[in-house]
């Protein structure tokens, strides 16, 4: 999809240029000259990116920045603001506003293409991040996200070891993060530190076979690593070594070279982006397991286990190996839940659980697929080690009371466990799939629980072999 770009300058030569410039990139323009009455063009187009003057008619960047944060659907569509070349006290004003980059003029345009396509890919990993878990306003990020409360680490990455003790030395007394700095010859260390770097500045040179460049894409792919953001730094004024390292993965960069005021502003602006991105991803992970994972019992669900048993019965297959499914239901739930109320019952499958999760054997599934019934799912397993492993599990519940809050009695509880033993599942077709045999090994084991329950209850019935 074609990406919308606003030009906002009062001036009609500067917005002609650059109409040209994005048009050629294949970017969709639209174009105003003032704040006033900006609101209503924003909603309206939707820009995925504004390039603003820094000087306007009637206001200025910050005053575009403030505007959009009055808006909180707004508030998250990236700024670059251009300036006047060598205009170091207005680029340092705007970064501090919450503008997400400064270009001078001349405007060149590998410079600006690449920061434009930098910005919009951070936007749209945020975006995708948000649509993953769902109303992002529901979940309150809407909001604006405050920054690490606890102080950052921060890996400073040149390539000799003096240029990052001076760094760390400038930076000093602007941060109160921790800077830790390294060569670049040193990114074993770095990428298995214990505490992961949040942020990396690694400085950059006209190397062709520069290793900071070569590092960028490297730092992007390692788990340790992955999540944090990234900051280049040249290590002479150069914009065309900051395109090639925007292009590379960094998330930033300082076409100018160090600096220790602007690189804490941006600095901030990263640490500030990066704490977005760990609550976005958090609560994504947390609506996963919760998707799978009973609120109650904290076992597996239902729509987890049956794709799982589908799984294990697969491998079975694939390794000749027999597996068992056994399934449990407490008996005469309801007269628990009838006699001492639901919080009782409750605490009862919550105890359940935990005896259940002490018996099974890593590798094993175990999951709450009804109200009070519980299936296991056992790998390697033959029928003997299968008849074994169901009495233990009875006992485990019926040789042991219950003891409630707020009940002096312990509560007696038993189960009717049914098992059933079988060699892999036939190899599917489409008049046997995958899906149907494993709903055929439910309903075995289904039958031999109710002739537990049909024999007296507090009983194991076993089914040798799964047709």
């Amino acid at each position: 999809m074609q990406a919308t770009i606003l030009i906002l300058d009062g001036v009609a030569t500067n917005r002609i240029m650059l109409k040209v410039q994005l048009s050629s990139a294949y970017y969709r323009v639209v174009q105003a000259e003032r704040l006033d009455s900006l609101l209503s063009l924003v909603r309206l187009s939707q820009p995925d990116l504004i390039v603003t003057a820094m000087t306007l008619p009637d206001g200025d960047a910050t005053a575009l920045r403030q505007l959009l944060a009055s808006d909180e659907n707004l508030r998250a569509i990236p700024i670059i603001a251009v300036t006047g070349q060598n205009d170091r006290a207005s680029r340092l004003r705007a970064l501090a506003s919450g503008i997400d980059d400064v270009l001078s003029h001349p405007l060149g345009d590998r410079i600006l293409q690449a920061r434009i396509r930098s910005l919009i890919s951070l936007r749209n990993s945020t975006d995708d991040l948000r649509l993953r878990d769902g109303t992002s306003r529901a979940l309150g990020f809407g909001e604006p996200v405050s920054t690490f409360t606890a102080p950052a680490q921060i890996a400073l990455v040149t390539r000799e070891a003096r240029t990052g003790t001076l760094w760390r030395a400038e930076l000093t007394g602007h941060v109160s993060h921790h800077l830790r700095p390294y060569r670049l010859d040193e990114l074993s260390e770095l990428v298995s530190h214990s505490h992961p770097a949040d942020v990396i500045v690694i400085e950059v040179s006209h190397d062709p076979v520069d290793p900071g460049l070569r590092l960028l894409v490297d730092l992007r792919s390692r788990f340790n690593t992955r999540h944090a953001a990234i900051i280049a730094v040249p290590n002479v004024a150069a914009y065309h070594l900051a395109a090639e390292a925007l292009d590379r993965g960094a998330h930033d960069a300082m076409p100018l070279g160090f600096c220790a005021q602007e690189l804490t502003l941006r600095l901030a602006a990263q640490l500030h982006r990066k704490a977005q991105s760990d609550k976005l991803r958090q609560t994504v992970r947390d609506g996963l397991r919760a998707a799978v994972l009973d609120p109650m019992t904290g076992l597996y669900n239902r729509r987890y286990a049956m794709p799982q048993l589908s799984k294990i019965a697969r491998s079975a297959e694939e390794t000749n190996k027999n597996f068992a499914v056994m399934l449990l239901d407490l008996d005469r739930f309801k007269q628990i839940n009838d006699r001492f109320g639901h919080p009782a019952g409750d605490a009862v499958l919550i105890e359940t659980a935990a005896r259940l999760q002490a018996l099974i054997r890593p590798g094993d599934l175990i999951a709450r697929v009804g109200g009070e019934e519980f299936m296991i799912v056992m790998q390697n397993t033959d029928t003997a080690a299968a008849t074994i492993a169901a009495e233990r599990v009875c006992r485990a519940i019926n040789g042991k009371p219950y003891y409630l809050n707020g009940h002096k009695a312990p509560i007696v509880v038993t189960t009717s466990i049914g098992v059933v033993v079988g060699p892999a599942l036939p190899v599917t077709t489409q008049l046997c799939p995958r899906d149907k045999s494993t709903q055929a090994l439910i309903g075995q084991a289904d039958r031999a629980l109710y002739e537990s329950k049909d024999a007296g209850r507090n009983q194991v019935t076993l089914i040798g072999t799964a047709a």
